[in-house]
């Protein structure tokens, strides 16, 4: 498991694909490893846009159960990606689909259309909140044990560690990027108007306010000003001012 780890944290953060390659080795890592399990997936969850969507599933079926699930409303991956699920209910465990009535319109089609009657999922969170669900499914009926539930909480955690990861580093990203395009928006003031850094950054806060828009959005407007006028005056362009 230790070695596993290494390998799901090796993949670079700045590559384009790095969360689908972990994700990937996770579902596959949890399908060799955790016992009983036929199919596996991760459900991610989009608060803002209020969207689904299967990454990393090991096969068709693993399609097919999420998509069951998103047409019905219902089910243990939506119930362990939910954030009205108690805080403390991060396993929806399901012995026996077939019998379970918690979700019967579901229980119904998975039955009627896969072969699956089995589950686990796992609430992948982190302090910034739910973030979707690891999902495994098996075959079998009472598929999964103690072991196989441990054995998928570390699975679940690297999953979340990676997608929080990606997360935070975009973000990083962008704030190091709205940093910069802030700097040089002030420099732009400072040498038009012959002001001082404060007063260049109380200028564009005020434009900010007056405007209704992010500060990084109206500095980002200056300096893109900035470079088209530059353009216009290079030989052969005109100027607009």
């Amino acid at each position: 498991m230790a070695e596993l780890a290494r390998e799901l944290h090796a993949v670079p953060e700045s590559a384009p694909d790095a969360l689908e390659t972990v994700l990937v080795a996770v579902t596959a890592g949890a399908l060799d490893n955790v016992a009983g399990t036929d199919h596996a997936g991760v459900l991610l969850v989009d608060a803002t846009r209020r969207t689904l969507t299967t990454v990393a599933p090991t096969d068709d079926i693993m399609v097919t159960l999420d998509r069951l699930q998103q047409e019905t409303g219902e089910g243990p991956c939506l119930a362990a990606a939910s954030e009205t699920t108690a805080s403390d209910d991060t396993v929806v465990w399901v012995d026996d689909i077939a019998n379970d009535p918690r979700w019967p319109r579901l229980s119904r089609r998975i039955v009627d259309e896969t072969p699956a009657r089995s589950s686990m999922s796992f609430r992948l969170f982190t302090h910034q909140g739910t973030l979707g669900a690891l999902n495994l499914f098996s075959d079998t009926a009472n598929a999964f044990d103690e072991d196989s539930r441990e054995i998928g909480r570390v699975f679940a955690t690297h999953a979340a560690l990676a997608m929080f990861r990606t997360r935070q580093q975009g973000e990083f990203r962008s704030a190091l990027a709205s940093r910069d395009t802030i700097g040089q928006a002030k420099g732009m003031i400072m040498e038009r108007f012959g002001v001082d850094a404060m007063q260049a950054f109380a200028l564009l806060r005020k434009l900010s306010q007056d405007g209704n828009a992010p500060l990084a959005e109206v500095a980002r407007r200056l300096v893109d000003a900035g470079s088209e006028s530059a353009g216009d005056q290079r030989p052969g362009g005109h100027a607009t001012r």
